[in-house]
This record gives structure tokens, C-alpha cells and sequence, in this order.
């Protein structure tokens, strides 16, 4: 089953083109990873498929829901309501954690769920327990975020985007901004996400955690896409010029 497909997107900032005629599809239980150097367009490239940012064109399309149609060469977007039941579709794991440092772990990741998708008490906070289990953190529901490292704030972040039950789970350099030891701990859980059949997209400077655990891998640069296929194609075997200039700097 397809759960997202984006066609011909568009993106300008001012008179910069950030996003050049991008297309690509995510099938149920596919991990796809974005690689590429930093400006080519990976991160507004999910912020496009989240709604955090406007394409000026192309089409968007969500299990069997148009959010983004082409009218006349540029883009419409679906009505509000309709947006409203789109985004219950996915989740979103940011660099910085994004968690609300006044808030308990546990009010972190049952907040959104009780308010936003109107589910009883009893059974998010049951479910935020068995994700902080899950996570390791089990001990930590009533810590705060400063109490706890980077690596178990990007943990929280995860469960709390789990909690919501999305179709696909969108992770923006998960590990950006944590030291190698911390890296370890959220390629772990990812990894352990992927076993499950979880559908993902993930913008990563990780070649190898790529190579390893995507299914399909997306290389950009310039704001489009210059090579994707099976990650031992495109990581190991790539066939463009620009992506084997790319990957030389890791290996």
C-alpha cells in the first residue's frame, strides 16, 4: 500500500529555487533514506511532505487523500478539515527534540494524543509507558527535559511522535545534534523501528546506518534528486559523478 507520493514538487525562496521538480513514493513498511550535502534541499524537502512549508507546485498525495493538486501551475492545497485528517497521517522527529521543557516526559508524549485526537486518558497514558519501556526510559516519566541528555530527550521525542499512531514517521538528522556515544542510542532505536516494519523516511548524514537499514536511498544536491535506487546501489555502486564526489568524503 502507498502511503505517500509526491509528484513535480516545487519550492522557491524568493528567486532561489530550493526544490527542483522532486518525485518520489513511500510504500507501507519501506524506509527510504535522504542523503546529500547540506542546502541541497533534504530538510524543506520534509517540510514540504509535513506541511511545515508551502510547495509553490507539483502534488501531494496521502494514502487515498490529495493534500497538494497542480491548478494552472501552481499549487492548491486541500481544504482545512481535510489537512486536519492528513497530518493525523504522519509524525515528525526534529533535530533539536522540539519537547516542551515545562511539561513531564510523560505529559510530553500524552498531551498531543488526548487533546488533538481526543483518546481517553487511561489508555495514552498506558500507551506512553509502554513506548518509554520500549525506549529504555521507563524510570524517567516524571522527569523533566533538562534532566535528562540529548540522547533520552530524542528518545522522548520519538515515543511522543509514536504515541500519535502515524502511517509514517519522518526523522529531520535525528542524531544532528548529539555527540557519537548519543548517535549510537537513536540509530539503535531506528534500527529496532525498521525490524518492526515501520514506515520512515529519514534525512541522515549516517552512510553506513543508510546503507543498513533503508530500503531505498535518495540522493540530492541542488534541490534535486541526481540518483536513488537500493542503497547498495546508490552507497556502495553509485553511477553519477556527483554521488560518488559525495560519499568519497566518508569512506
Amino acid at each position: 500500500m502507498r502511503i505517500l507520493e509526491i509528484n513535480h514538487c516545487r519550492k522557491q525562496f524568493g528567486t532561489a529555487e530550493v526544490l527542483t521538480d522532486i518525485s518520489l513514493s513511500v510504500d507501507e513498511g519501506q524506509v527510504v533514506s535522504i542523503i546529500g550535502p547540506s542546502g541541497s534541499g533534504k530538510s524543506t524537502l520534509l517540510r514540504c511532505a509535513t506541511l511545515l512549508e508551502t510547495m509553490d507546485g507539483g502534488e501531494m498525495r496521502y494514502l487515498d487523500k490529495v493534500a497538494v493538486r497542480e491548478e494552472n501551475g501552481r499549487a492548491v492545497y486541500a481544504s482545512a478539515s481535510e489537512l486536519k485528517q492528513i497530518r493525523s497521517y504522519f509524525g515528525l522527529v526534529f533535530q533539536n527534540f522540539n519537547l516542551f521543557p515545562h511539561y513531564s516526559v510523560l505529559k510530553n508524549i500524552t498531551e498531543a494524543p488526548m487533546l488533538v485526537q481526543r483518546r481517553k486518558r487511561d489508555e495514552v497514558v498506558a500507551t506512553a509507558r509502554e513506548l518509554l519501556k520500549k525506549m529504555g526510559l521507563a524510570d524517567r516519566e516524571n522527569a523533566y527535559p533538562y534532566q535528562l541528555s540529548g540522547g533520552q530527550q530524542q528518545r522522548v521525542s520519538i515515543a511522543r511522535a509514536l504515541a500519535m499512531r502515524p502511517k509514517i514517521l519522518f526523522f529531520d538528522e535525528p542524531t544532528s545534534a548529539l555527540d557519537p556515544e548519543l548517535t549510537g542510542e537513536i540509530l539503535k532505536v531506528i534500527r529496532d523501528l525498521a525490524a518492526e516494519h515501520m514506515t520512515m523516511v529519514i534525512v541522515t548524514h549516517e552512510m553506513s546506518f543508510a546503507r543498513d537499514v533503508s530500503d531505498h536511498v535518495i540522493f540530492m544536491d541542488g534541490g534535486v534528486i541526481v540518483e536513488q535506487g537500493r542503497p547498495d546501489d546508490v552507497i556502495n555502486h553509485p553511477k553519477q559523478e556527483r554521488t560518488v564526489q559525495f560519499l568519497s568524503r566518508f569512506n
